[in-house]
């Protein structure tokens, strides 16, 4: 068998609630856009994926549907999640590739094995050689810098767009992990109904994130750096302005941060003794889009008198871990077809 490290026909899809990304070895990222579709509802073809649809969100008329195919970290329309892919792959022009590429498919841990068997079947369709579907959280380990292959343990928080994901993780693999509906997502609505109750204004989504990216924190900032948001008056129904302070952010955010505490509480409360140690002397590893709130790393450390570690780059973390496999690409060729092999004997039994 030719070795692939020599061919370097690799890919890695990470599909998340809020972005899809795409990294090809030899070039790197070469697709990052939102997790969104929009379809003509008469004749259920796509009008637009990507940046094009995610730019609709909150605009759009009757005649055009809007899907996101990931919601709260499990597949809500898996049609829509085939047409992602598929659209992807020829946006991108990976037909050829494929045909000689092992494929990394990254998927939340809320995904079932039924779904991942789906989206793994439609990538092999689409003329992949091999595919190897891995957990998020798992490819976000490996890529915020820690060698999971030692026998020592490690807590990772991965806090999505849909999910925030908490594991230990120790020996090359998963040992406990929990999962709760509570990210980026949900962080966006709770900005939203704070507004609402407070100003009865009523801000579209994409508002609600900006003021998360802009003055979002879980520790005191300068109070004068504030947000003008623009709205609709529930009251009135006329357009109107507010101006939000990151201190009422904050306070917004605590609730459902005090959520994800409580999950990290219930993993370590799991955690066998000797790893639990560990934890101790490796400390607490955060990665995704929610590791990029301001002072994130202080408000775990108050809480828990841990180390907390922000990967460098968490928003990449997933493809970053993938590409580790683009490392030992053989290595993984034989796993998949290992894999591929017990599973058909599972199947034939």
């Amino acid at each position: 068998m030719a070795s692939w490290t020599q061919r370097k026909e690799f890919v890695a899809l990470d599909l998340g609630t809020a972005n899809t990304v795409a990294y090809l070895g030899g070039q790197g990222i070469i697709y990052n856009e939102p997790s969104v579709i929009a379809y003509d509802i008469f004749t259920n073809s796509v009008i637009a994926a990507g940046e094009a649809a995610g730019d609709m969100i909150g605009k759009t008329n009757s005649n055009i549907r809007l899907a996101v195919p990931l919601v709260d970290g499990v597949i809500a329309d898996m049609d829509a999640a085939k047409d992602l892919i598929k659209i992807i792959f020829q946006r991108i022009r990976l037909n050829e590739i494929l045909k000689n590429a092992l494929v990394v498919l990254a998927c939340p841990s809320g995904v079932t094995e039924l779904e991942r068997s789906a989206l793994k079947q439609v990538v092999a369709d689409m003329g992949a050689r091999k595919v190897l579907v891995e957990e998020e959280v798992k490819l976000s380990a490996i890529g915020a810098g820690i060698n999971i292959q030692l026998a020592s343990g490690n807590l990772v928080v991965d806090i999505g767009g849909g999910t925030t994901d908490v594991a230990i993780i120790s020996s090359g693999d998963i040992v406990v992990s929990r999962s709760v509906k509570i990210a980026g997502n949900h962080f966006n609505e709770e900005i939203r109904k704070y507004i609402r109750a407070e100003y009865n204004v009523m801000v579209g989504i994409r508002t609600a994130e900006n003021i998360k990216k802009d003055i979002g924190a879980l520790t005191k900032i300068d109070n004068s750096r504030t947000y003008r948001a623009y709205g609709r008056d529930i009251i009135s129904g006329l357009p109107r302005e507010v101006v939000i302070s990151p201190e009422e952010v904050k306070n917004a955010l605590l609730g459902p941060f005090s959520k994800i505490t409580d999950l990290i509480v219930e993993v370590m409360e799991n955690t066998p003794a000797e790893l639990a140690g560990d934890i101790i002397r490796n400390g607490i590893t955060i990665c995704g889009g929610g590791a990029l709130i301001r002072g994130i790393d202080t408000y775990f450390e108050s809480i828990f008198q841990l180390k907390v570690t922000k990967a460098s780059d968490p928003l990449m973390t997933v493809i970053d871990g993938a590409k580790e496999y683009e490392k030992n690409i053989d290595k993984w060729l034989e796993v998949v077809e290992l894999r591929d092999k017990n599973s058909s004997f599972s199947a034939y039994k």
